[in-house]
């Protein structure tokens, strides 16, 4: 059976004078100045916000925003060869690319649609292009009313003066390191991290192998 330890009744103040000592006691007690001190620590300390939408953080190059379609450096020219990996391989069934052939016998993009509220941003799309030509971009603020939100060809297309003036951001694919990945690294302390003698690895090889000379000597003996 077990021991329950009764607990005093709190007393409650009658007169007019204990409850001006009640209040006074919880006004200027203890507990007021630890919430004083916790408040003037937090507010001279480093700020961990920012001005949202004036001032943005640095996203990772693995952030998985809204698509982009690269052009190539040179020239300027499309990327994309209409080759549809991207349009197999999308899980959500979300992309459509409608081509033709020009008179090269190439195909021409004739229209490159995303409905970005199907879409869930799993990267295979930009995974399994072989020309690195649709890119998953760091334009997060794409909210919407409607549900079925498209974004066209003439959205997703990189300007071509990023292009010719080698200012267009290359994605730098799903196992870059992240901007701030230096000031992330915590130090462990793990034994095989210290610096290990060689002499001292040696003398332990030739013990053994002499301690295994011994043994096998001494049973060569007895036999």
């Amino acid at each position: 059976m077990k021991n329950y330890t009764p607990i005093p009744k709190r007393k409650e103040p009658k007169t007019t004078y204990e409850h001006f000592c009640k209040s006074v006691k919880m006004t200027c007690g203890l507990d007021l100045f630890k919430g004083l001190a916790l408040t003037l620590k937090e507010f001279f300390s480093k700020k961990v916000t920012i001005h949202y939408p004036k001032e943005y953080i640095p996203l990772s190059p693995r952030y998985r925003a809204v698509h982009s379609l690269q052009r190539l450096l040179e020239s300027g020219n499309e990327r994309c060869i209409g080759c549809g990996l991207c349009e197999k391989i999308c899980t959500s069934n979300c992309i459509r690319i409608i081509t033709h052939k020009g008179d090269d016998k190439r195909k021409k993009i004739d229209s490159y649609t995303i409905n970005l509220g199907r879409c869930i941003y799993c990267g295979l799309c930009a995974e399994v292009c072989p020309e690195l030509a649709i890119v998953m971009g760091d334009r997060f603020e794409n909210a919407s009313l409607a549900r079925a939100q498209y974004a066209g060809k003439h959205e997703l297309l990189r300007p071509i003066d990023e292009a010719k003036t080698h200012t267009q951001l290359e994605f730098a694919g799903f196992g870059s390191v992240s901007v701030d990945a230096d000031s992330r690294l915590v130090p462990t302390p793990i034994a095989w991290d210290k610096p290990i003698s060689l002499e001292s690895t040696f003398e332990k090889v030739d013990s053994s192998a002499e301690t295994e000379e011994k043994s096998q000597n001494s049973k060569q003996g007895e036999v």
